[in-house]
C-alpha cells in the first residue's frame, strides 16, 4: 500500500462523505468541510429527493455505509402512466416493471448526519466553515489533492461550463419536492410511480425514509411558463401542499385519489427552484496557480426528472476512489484530474443523454417503445431496471432505427 497522504474535501453529501470514508478506510487523512453542522442540517429544509438503485446503493454497502437497509420503505418497481390526450380521466399508456433489486430514498437529513458521525468515528477531521476561495488556497497548500464536492456559491464558478456537453443554458423545469405522510399505498408492491404528462411536464412519488419514519415523496416537473410552473406564490407549508393537491386533481386524478388525506411530514419537507442541467470541466484553477478536482454535482449536474442525482454522486465518488488508490505516491496533478473525470463520464454521459432527452419532447420512437411496454412485460422490466444502468437504453432507446430494429425482435 501506498504512503499515507493528505486530502481536502470541500462539501459534506453523498459524493464527498462516501469518498471521504473510503479513503480513511485506505489508511489516508481527509479533512471534509461542510457549511452546516449536522443539527442544522437534520432540522433544515429538504435537500433532495434521493431514490438510489442497487448500484449505488452496493456502493454504501461496500464502504459500510448502509444503516438503513432494515428500516427504510423499499421501492420495488417502475411504475410509467400516460394521461389520455383529450382531458379524459383516464391513462393512454400505463404499465408496471419490476426492478431487479429493491431501490431506497433516505432523505439527506437523516443519512448526512449519520453519515458526518460515522466519517469523524473513523478518524476524519470535520471542518464546519462556509469554504471560499482564499480557503482554497490554503487547503491547496496543506494537501496532496483538493475536491470539490459542493455545487453552490464562489467555489462553483471555478469550473468553467463545458459547452459541448451542456446543450441547455438555462432550467427546463420548474421543480418542487413534497414530502408527505398519509399517501394511500399502491396496491401490489411499492413503486416509482412516474406519469408524463405531454405539454405540462412530469410527476413521480415513490416511499421514502425521512426525519419521522416512513413517507412518501412527491416530485413536480414543470415546464417553464406551463401549468405546472407554479409555485412562486407557495410560501408558506399549508400553501404549498395545497398547489401540490390541485396540480394533481388537474392532471392526475388516479394520483389525487391516493392523496385525499396527506400532509406534510414537517413544515421543512419542501422545496421549490430551478437550475439549468449543467456539465463542467473538472479542473478549478485558483489565483496562485493552484489546481482543485470537481466532484459530482460540481461538475456534473442532472435535472431530476430521470432520478440520478444522488446515483451519478455514489458512482463519481466510486471512480475517483478508484482512481486515487491506484495511483499511488504519484503527484495529483492536471492530467490525473482529466483522466478521472474522464472515466467517470464514459459511464456519465450516458445518463445525461438520456436525462437530456426526456427534458425534450418525445420523438415518436420513444413514445412507441413506452406505448408497447404495455404489452411486452420484458420490455417494460428493461426500462425500470436501466434507472439502475442507463447505460443499457444505448443505443436503441436513442436511435430510431435501433429502436425499430429492437421492437421488431421483441414482437417475433
Amino acid at each position: 500500500m501506498s504512503a499515507s497522504r493528505n486530502f481536502t474535501i470541500i462539501g459534506g453529501g453523498q459524493s464527498g462523505l462516501q469518498l471521504a470514508c473510503g479513503l480513511l478506510d485506505a489508511g489516508h487523512r481527509v479533512r471534509v468541510v461542510q457549511n452546516r453542522t449536522a443539527e442544522e442540517i437534520a432540522a433544515g429544509r429538504v435537500l433532495s429527493s434521493q431514490c438510489m438503485f442497487d448500484t449505488a446503493l452496493q456502493n454504501e454497502r461496500d464502504l459500510g455505509l448502509a444503516f438503513w437497509d432494515d428500516t427504510c420503505p423499499t421501492v420495488d418497481s417502475i411504475d410509467f402512466s400516460v394521461p389520455m390526450p383529450d382531458g379524459t380521466p383516464a391513462k393512454a399508456i400505463s404499465w408496471n416493471g419490476l426492478l431487479d433489486k429493491p431501490a431506497l430514498s433516505v432523505d439527506q437529513r437523516v443519512k448526512i448526519p449519520r453519515w458526518m458521525e460515522e466519517f469523524t468515528r473513523r478518524g476524519g477531521e470535520l471542518v464546519i466553515h462556509d469554504a471560499g476561495i482564499a480557503d482554497l488556497e490554503a487547503y491547496a497548500g496543506a494537501s496532496d489533492l483538493v475536491i470539490v464536492a459542493a455545487g453552490k456559491g464562489e467555489i462553483a464558478k471555478l469550473f468553467e461550463r463545458d459547452a459541448t456537453r451542456s446543450p441547455f443554458d438555462k432550467p427546463q423545469r420548474a421543480l418542487a419536492l413534497t414530502y408527505v405522510t398519509g399517501m394511500t399505498p399502491r396496491p401490489g408492491h411499492s413503486a416509482v410511480n412516474f406519469n408524463l404528462i405531454p405539454g405540462v411536464g412530469e410527476y413521480f412519488n415513490f416511499p421514502a425514509l425521512t426525519t419521522t419514519g416512513a413517507c412518501d415523496i412527491m416530485v413536480f416537473e414543470g415546464i417553464p411558463g406551463g401549468p405546472m410552473d407554479c409555485w412562486k406564490d407557495a410560501t408558506t407549508p399549508e400553501q404549498h401542499l395545497e398547489v401540490s393537491k390541485t396540480i394533481l386533481k388537474t392532471f392526475l386524478p388516479w394520483e389525487a385519489e391516493r392523496c385525499a388525506d396527506i400532509a406534510l411530514t414537517d413544515d421543512n419537507g419542501r422545496l421549490a427552484g430551478a437550475f439549468a442541467p449543467t456539465v463542467r470541466k473538472p479542473v478549478g484553477r485558483l489565483p496562485s496557480g493552484a489546481i482543485v478536482l470537481g466532484l459530482a454535482d460540481a461538475v456534473c449536474l442532472n435535472d431530476p426528472i430521470t432520478g440520478q442525482g444522488s446515483n451519478n454522486a455514489s458512482k463519481a465518488a466510486k471512480v475517483y476512489l478508484d482512481a486515487i488508490l491506484e495511483h499511488g505516491d504519484k503527484a495529483f496533478d492536471e492530467a490525473f484530474m482529466v483522466e478521472t473525470f474522464e472515466t467517470y463520464w464514459a459511464y456519465a454521459q450516458f445518463v445525461v443523454g438520456w436525462t437530456n432527452a426526456l427534458l425534450m419532447p418525445p420523438p415518436p420512437h420513444v413514445l412507441n417503445i413506452f406505448g408497447a411496454a404495455q404489452a411486452i412485460p420484458v420490455l417494460a422490466k428493461r426500462i425500470a431496471n436501466g434507472f439502475d444502468d442507463p447505460t443499457d437504453f444505448f443505443p436503441w432507446l436513442a436511435v430510431p432505427e435501433e429502436a425499430d430494429a429492437y421492437l421488431a425482435r421483441l414482437a417475433a
